[in-house]
């Protein structure tokens, strides 16, 4: 079980030259852009990276991380448990024209003074792989066990008028 936090800052390139390994925490409560998302977390996230050069020189990360993250469901808005899972390979560049040059297995991260933000590259990654939508099972969830069992769908059906139209004769003849 990892204890530790991973570092908010680090020199990538030194880190691949050495083929170090990083494991650790983080913090979801600290991750702005991700309460922005899917709303305000608690705990933390697991993350596994691998700095290295590859075959071709590239500097490379991979990595792979798990969070638990309370997600609101579609339908009622209410927070449910959502496991998210990714395994990433990240190509470092210093420029736009170099990310293009990445093959397509790479994801570019931006190195800017041979510093890199790990934290904002963690966010990234969590934010990418979160689910498009996020449902309770109908039977769990309030919005459709209420419909379920308070019957609106078929009280709705009941109130419409058999034929349309008598609704202009209604208007029609207090004119």
């Amino acid at each position: 079980m990892l204890t530790s936090r991973l570092p908010g800052r680090v020199e990538p390139y030194k880190l691949a030259a050495r083929a170090e390994h990083l494991e650790g925490l983080v913090a979801l409560a600290e991750l702005a852009r991700l309460e922005d998302e899917v709303g305000a977390q608690a705990g933390d996230g697991q993350v596994w990276l691998d700095f290295a050069i590859d075959s071709q020189g590239r500097r490379e990360i991979r990595g792979h991380l798990e969070a638990e993250l309370q997600i609101p469901c579609r339908r009622c808005l209410q927070p449910m448990a959502q496991r998210v899972e990714s395994d990433f390979r990240l190509g470092m560049v210093t420029s736009d024209a170099l990310a293009a040059e990445l093959p397509s297995t790479h994801e570019p991260v931006l190195v800017e003074n041979e510093q890199l933000n790990l934290m904002a590259v963690v966010e990234d990654e969590i934010i990418l792989s979160l689910p498009q939508v996020v449902y309770h099972d109908e039977a769990e969830c309030p919005v459709s066990r209420d419909q379920l069992t308070s019957g609106e769908a078929t009280d709705a059906s009941a109130d419409a008028p058999a034929n349309p139209f008598d609704v202009l004769r209604q208007i029609k003849g207090k004119l």
